[in-house]
């Protein structure tokens, strides 16, 4: 699972990628309705994916993210900000849902697309109860114009 948070001058937007074994890819994004740091959004991040790993029913978790997490998940370091301290309290609680979680460093081009859903949705202005359909993301091998023309039959 990948997942990021982004912080900028239009809003607070965070994005995850639940990747199955089979390859089956879950991608999730939300506009957070409060401003917070880098570090809460990067958080909250997390959570979103690990409720989304609870509610498929995942046991076993591989968990790619860059340092803060990692680094305070393992103990190297603390903070003293009371929100981060919560929010580390909340992590450790759904970790013990599963039976295994693992971390592991990744270099920051394989989080492009849990980035590019945070920060779509930090620059995106939607009304809190706008509902919109689940993304579909497609690999296209043509031109959008190669599947619309028709042929003549040759005289």
């Amino acid at each position: 699972m990948f997942f990021d948070g982004a912080v900028n001058a239009k809003g607070v937007g965070i994005g995850a990628i639940l990747i199955l074994p089979t390859g089956q890819h879950y991608p999730a994004t939300a506009r957070l309705g409060f401003f917070y740091t880098n570090n809460t959004a990067e958080y909250e991040a997390y959570i979103l994916v690990m409720n989304m790993a609870v509610n498929l029913d995942v046991e076993e978790l591989i968990i790619g993210d860059f340092d803060l997490i990692i680094r305070q998940a393992h103990g190297k370091w603390e903070t003293r900000d009371i929100k981060l301290i919560q929010y580390k309290q909340h992590v450790e609680d759904l970790s013990k849902r599963f039976k295994f979680v693992e971390f592991k460093y990744i270099p920051r081009f394989h989080n492009k697309l849990a980035d590019a859903l945070a920060t779509l949705s930090s620059m995106l202005p939607y009304l809190s109860n706008v509902l919109i359909d689940p993304l579909e993301i497609q690999v296209r091998e043509r031109h959008g114009y190669c599947n619309t023309i028709e042929m003549e039959p040759d005289v």
